[in-house]
């Protein structure tokens, strides 16, 4: 897609309308995919596939920064000091009232069951520090609303500030420690979760990266045949948004980094990111079965069309924000 069409896709999605208007004929035969229309207005999303599904409707809930403690996290307060002290009150994306986080996330999963929602899609950041008390607390929200779900971490999920060891390091001790009930007994860098004909591909970026084992993960997800929502955290680069959009950025490297000291975390790798997170990109965005790609990080709302694939970036719970998506069959 040209730039100009680029433009006008985007924008007009914004206000329901689709995006296959407007890409040309001979470029749309090109394409062999299982695809269909997409269109956003506000927070909701509809996307259509012409594979053959049962129709569900999924929530995306990301960035909810909970800080629930008791006992058991005092020895770790010198690292959960700072996340702890954040977002103590935030302001609804919808009604502009106060609430905390806990109520943001008990309001969102409230309305979920209301609904009758079919899946969530939790996408990281659920969590200001990998708290056992705030595991417990999630599960068992989750667990009340009897809803399926999937959950891929966030770099805050995992990260005690000011603990020594690299983000990888780190991430494996808690993600395989304190958040393992989270994966409902899946690998925590990858997993599927097959529900009513879509598969939802979880890919832990939350380090900024992507290592061989889930490259090999994801192929071997876009060699079959049926269509599959991508859910990871931080967002895949696209150009003009800022170095949120993190994941296989051309500049992110130890020059952008601006977060490391008051994270209290190594910088990020001198020479910028390995091969293997570049082809994991162009892999990507070249799966001719992929739907969306589901993030969040940015605690902001946008949306970009890359190849046809739309990438969801939904605003931080802390404000009561979700994603209101629903995968159906093209008309």
């Amino acid at each position: 897609m040209d730039r100009r069409n680029f433009i006008n896709a985007s924008v007009l999605s914004g206000l329901g309308i689709t995006l296959t208007s407007f890409i040309p004929d001979s470029k749309q035969r090109k394409v062999k995919s299982i695809r269909g229309t997409f269109s956003q207005t506000d927070n909701k999303y509809s996307i259509y596939t012409k594979a053959k599904i049962t129709p569900a409707h999924i929530f995306h809930i990301t960035d909810t920064h909970l800080s629930i403690d008791d006992e058991r996290g005092i020895p770790y307060q010198e690292f959960s000091k700072r996340m702890a002290g954040a977002y103590k009150s935030n302001t609804h994306f919808q009604t502009g009232e106060k609430y905390s986080t806990r109520q943001s996330f008990e309001m969102t999963l409230e309305l979920a069951k209301k609904e009758k929602v079919d899946f969530l899609a939790l996408t990281g950041d659920i969590f200001s520090f990998p708290s056992e008390a705030a595991v417990e607390w999630v599960l068992q929200k989750l667990k009340d609303t009897g809803i399926p779900f999937a959950y891929v971490a966030g770099n805050h999920d995992w990260h005690y500030e000011g603990m020594k060891g690299s983000s990888q390091q780190l991430r494996a001790t808690w993600t395989g420690k304190h958040l393992k009930p989270m994966y409902q007994g899946n690998n925590p860098l990858y997993a599927t979760y097959n529900f009513r004909g879509v598969r939802y591909v979880c890919i832990d970026d939350s380090t900024y990266e992507i290592l061989p084992e889930q490259l090999d993960f994801f192929k071997e997800q876009v060699k079959r045949n049926d269509p599959f929502v991508l859910l990871m955290h931080i967002p895949l680069y696209m150009p003009g948004r800022s170095m949120g959009f993190g994941c296989a950025n051309p500049g992110w490297g130890e020059e952008s980094d601006r977060n490391f000291e008051i994270e209290r975390r190594e910088k990020w790798r001198k020479n910028g990111h390995t091969k293997i997170t570049m082809n994991f990109y162009d892999a990507v965005f070249n799966a001719p079965n992929l739907l969306t790609v589901l993030a969040g990080h940015t605690h902001h709302q946008s949306l970009d069309i890359k190849n046809r694939i739309p990438q969801i970036v939904s605003a931080h719970n802390a404000t009561g924000y979700y994603a209101d998506i629903r995968i159906d069959n093209l008309p």
